[in-house]
């Protein structure tokens, strides 16, 4: 039997029919145009659903229920889409809705938990207990896996971490509060950081991107070939990354910390200072630390936590 995995995202809708090993057996897409009415919304979700099930090569019939990864918060008793900032969806009846097109049993959860959740079945932290996934892109998505399950909290409203209040009265955040660890440790914050630096160097090569944007690759690059300002944003950066990796020892000492996302492309040379920064500034030094690692499943993350949400 085959489970179904939907990624929905804020560009695209990513379907996947997926084995109990966790490998993707074939997939559908279609664009998720959010501008839409939520009903057109799902009906894509459904319908890329049922283009891969096609390729597959397999019929409905031998699916056993569909999990969806939401960029926002899943209620998971009611099967409501409470909010999804992404598609500005409020109170969206996720599973009643979709049911018009598949009725199997439909599971749902936060986009980063799923990722993580995947990682902890089918990737890089198969058969840890405990494990903390962080994806560095446009914000600090997060997910924390304990005993193999995905950890919601008592309300739905765990996992978070990019929402911790690393500074106060800090840079802007886009949830409205100042000082947000993923106004620091994110693709967004590493491009922040880059252009005040630049500001700082007149010399530096980022200036050659005053007219087109500036990207998170465009600083780790400069900062390779040696560029000061590149340089000097990067090692603040990681700076950031690895307190916020601190606190998270501190309080939850997992087994693994997972990294994704784009910058985590950077592979060695982020980790290399990360896992040294993280080193000098926990607390217990001379006890063991959860290793830092890269994620291994990339983009495929998505579909594969979704449809193994039936396990979560």
């Amino acid at each position: 039997m085959a489970t179904i995995g939907i990624d929905l995202g804020g560009t695209n809708i990513a379907a996947g029919v997926v084995d109990a090993q966790g490998k993707i057996l074939a997939q559908g897409y279609r664009r998720t145009l959010p501008e839409r009415p939520y009903e057109e919304v799902i009906a894509d979700m459904a319908g890329a659903a049922e283009d891969a099930v096609k390729k597959s090569g397999l019929t409905m019939g031998d699916i056993t229920s569909i999990g969806v990864g939401v960029p926002g918060y899943f209620d998971k008793k009611t099967g409501v889409v409470a909010f999804c900032p992404n598609l500005g969806w409020h109170d969206v009846p996720l599973c009643g809705e979709m049911r018009r097109y598949i009725d199997l049993p439909l599971y749902g959860d936060n986009d980063a938990s799923v990722a993580g959740f995947a990682e902890a079945v089918a990737g890089v932290s198969q058969g840890v207990k405990t494990s903390v996934f962080l994806t560095l892109g446009t914000g600090l998505g997060s997910g924390i896996i304990i005993d193999g399950k995905i950890w919601s909290g008592a309300h739905g409203a765990a996992g978070e971490l990019g929402h911790l209040m690393y500074r106060q009265g800090g840079v802007l955040c886009t949830c409205g509060a100042r000082g947000c660890l993923e106004r620091y440790t994110s693709a967004t914050g590493l491009i922040r950081i880059g252009q005040e630096a630049a500001a700082r160097h007149p010399e530096s090569s980022l200036h050659r991107f005053d007219k087109d944007p500036l990207s998170a690759k465009n600083i780790i690059d400069a900062a390779q070939m040696g560029d000061a300002a590149a340089l000097e944003a990067f090692d603040e950066y990681t700076t950031h990354l690895a307190n916020g990796i601190v606190s998270i020892i501190s309080f939850l000492d997992p087994e693994l910390i997972v990294l994704g996302g784009g910058v985590s492309r950077a592979g060695e040379y982020l980790l290399e200072p990360v896992r040294r920064k993280v080193q000098a500034g926990k607390f217990f030094k001379m006890l063991p630390t959860g290793e830092i690692v890269l994620a291994a499943l990339g983009n495929d993350a998505g579909i594969i936590g979704a449809a193994m949400l039936h396990r979560a």
